[in-house]
């Protein structure tokens, strides 16, 4: 079973006992769609896969946030933002930009990529060694720029 479930789990417990709503609230959506995730592909999920579905949230989050705020609508907008904050209690420690770049050339000399054609073997081994830790949008705009200089 996933450590960051079963802590997640916890979290939910300690939220009900301490009557924190809005906390309790978006922990039981995260839990609800890691549920609807193993229900659909009928498997137990992993680390990687729970942190998979904690990005994607995260990402709807910002989206919504930016979108409300653009409407004048702060209440929702403040709402969405609290739910971001639960949300990235659960994520890893963030790369700093050297860390990622180490690991682009680390990347990049293990695939052999000589051109932007070889972008996806070199995509596919930063998705495992930062999953979590950094924006993979950003990565493979990093990416994108080293190989076609190369």
């Amino acid at each position: 079973m996933s450590a960051i479930k079963d802590r997640i789990t916890e979290d939910m417990k300690q939220a009900m006992r301490a009557k924190q709503a809005d906390r309790l609230s978006a922990i039981r959506m995260l839990l609800a769609a890691i549920k609807q995730k193993e229900i659909d592909e009928r498997i137990e999920l992993s680390d990687p896969q729970v942190l998979g579905i904690i990005e994607k949230l995260t990402k709807q989050r910002k989206d919504s946030i930016s979108q409300f705020e653009a409407a004048g609508r702060q209440d929702l907008a403040d709402k969405e933002k609290a739910e971001l904050g639960v949300l990235s209690a659960y994520m890893p420690e963030q790369a700093d930009p050297a860390e990622v770049v180490d690991a682009i050339e680390a990347a990049i000399a293990a695939s052999g990529a000589a051109g932007p054609q070889d972008m996806g073997k070199v995509m596919a081994i930063l998705r495992a060694s930062l999953a979590g830790r950094a924006d993979i949008g950003v990565v493979s705009a990093l990416v994108k720029q080293r190989l076609s200089k190369a």
